[in-house]
């Protein structure tokens, strides 16, 4: 048999029904605790492992193109694959029930929150929910900086994203653009300090052969490369996506929160590389500095929220733009106008992400040699890490201090701690965290869980009155 006819011939039939791939999805979405590294691992077990629906080579080359891309990579890894098995129809079941429990738990959270914020006990919950979620981001620092910074030089990228964000208060856009640029040149002149490598990866374990599984090696007749379907999936995404943020901007006036949500957000989408930690940095400066919409104890309570609800935890800009409604729509009742806000959010943010998979999937083998893009994204990681740096010591200084000064001189702005209003009962219970994740090895939720409830055991015997958040 010729290599052409091979290379034509219509794949086997995987047998995998649409409805069984619905259920499959729903008990990976239920499942998705834990951030992208515990969400890409859960798919790895049941769609590689236990269902053998494609072998590991493609499961990774899929990862590949995802971490490539702006947006959460565990939701992008779902389209891909959903897309793989049953078409445009499979990658749109398969992204939207990923975010879909999360979407639901935080609108519910939002609104006990913007209802019942500044009722004590709930205020100590969250009290307590940030020193665990400091703790948790302080991990993450250590996390990402064992796998990104593999040489001197990657080191020197984090020090300088740090110091650009931290000490100058760089645009997050700019710094991942430039650390973009420097790693993209560094591959394409072969230096080795780019071309390491990172990113997140799925257990050790078994190999399982592609040829094994119910893809079988060759590609689904689907998916295949059709400029064609790409343009037209991919004008109709972009509609879906810049429509309402054109049409709230000239309906409402560029000014209307409701517009300024959709603008933020949607630039968002494009320059969110690194994980929902690094765009936490990005999203902070702006929603709490330059909008307004936030107090900045109160993006740790949206983390908090989303660390303990399944999905990606980039579903924390729910929040964001449900409590940026909530207090600055104007005509509309305030629960109302958070409720839009958050739907609107969600949209903006997640919509792009069907967009990048269902535009270059089909052409992501392109991409298997691409040493140069993989040193850019490498770069981009090893930046990230300062970033979040940058994230922690912002937000232990609004968990631990009750006042902070902005120092300016020459140039340069810092957030100093006034040293008196340290508050003692967050150090300790932050202490606490940080031994349980660190030294013990504790879960996210049940470290969680346990700060929340020693907030609220704080505040019932009269130890610590926490602040009201939205009085």
């Amino acid at each position: 048999m010729s290599l052409a006819i091979d290379k034509t011939k219509s794949p086997r039939a995987h047998g995998v029904s649409f409805a069984e791939a619905m259920k499959v999805w729903a008990r990976i979405a239920a499942l998705s605790f834990g951030g992208p590294a515990g969400q890409i691992a859960v798919m790895h077990r049941i769609l590689v492992e236990e269902k053998r629906w494609l072998g590991e080579r493609r499961f990774l080359h899929a990862l590949n193109y995802c971490m490539l891309l702006p947006g959460p990579e565990a939701q992008q890894l779902a389209i891909y694959i959903g897309w793989l098995m049953h078409g445009t129809a499979g990658g749109f079941l398969a992204g939207l029930l990923f975010v879909l429990p999360g979407f639901l738990a935080i609108m519910g959270l939002s609104i006990l929150y913007a209802l019942l914020g500044g009722v004590g006990i709930v205020s100590a919950l969250f009290f307590g929910l940030k020193a665990a979620v400091l703790a948790i981001v302080l991990e993450a620092v250590v996390r990402v900086g064992r796998r990104a910074l593999k040489n001197r030089v990657m080191v020197a990228v984090a020090a300088a994203a740090f110091i650009g964000i931290f000490v100058f208060h760089l645009p997050f856009p700019v710094i991942i653009l430039a650390a973009a640029f420097l790693g993209f040149v560094g591959g394409r002149m072969g230096i080795a300090a780019f071309l390491a490598g990172g990113g997140h990866g799925p257990p050790g374990g078994p190999i399982v052969n592609d040829a094994e599984t119910v893809l079988g090696e060759e590609t689904p007749a689907h998916a295949r490369p059709n400029l064609a379907w790409s343009l037209r999936i991919g004008g109709a995404l972009l509609a879906l996506w810049l429509g309402p943020v054109i049409l709230l901007g000239f309906a409402l006036g560029w000014d209307n929160v409701f517009a300024k949500i959709a603008v933020f957000f949607s630039q968002m989408a494009v320059v969110t590389f690194g994980g929902a930690y690094a765009v936490l940095a990005y999203v902070a400066q702006e929603a709490v500095e330059t909008y307004g919409w936030l107090r900045p104890g109160e993006m740790l309570d949206g983390l908090g929220m989303a660390e303990t609800t399944p999905g990606p935890l980039i579903m924390v800009t729910q929040f964001v733009g449900f409590i940026g409604a909530f207090r600055n729509a104007e005509g509309i009742p305030p629960l109302l106008a958070g409720v839009l806000g958050g739907v609107l959010t969600t949209w903006v943010t997640f919509t792009p992400c069907f967009l990048w998979i269902f535009l270059g999937a089909p052409f992501v083998e392109a991409l298997r040699g691409a040493k140069a893009l993989n040193a850019g994204l490498g770069a981009i990681t090893a930046a990230v890490v300062g970033v979040i740096l940058n994230l922690a010591i912002w937000f232990g200084l609004h968990v631990l201090f009750r006042q902070v000064r902005d120092v300016r001189a020459w140039g340069m702005s810092l957030d100093v701690p006034v040293l008196s209003s340290l508050d003692v009962a967050s150090l300790a219970l932050t202490l606490a965290a940080a031994v349980a994740v660190f030294r013990f090895k504790a879960g996210v939720i049940p470290v969680l869980l346990a700060c929340s409830a020693a907030g609220v055991l704080l505040y019932l015997v009269g130890v610590h009155s926490p602040a009201e958040h939205l009085g």
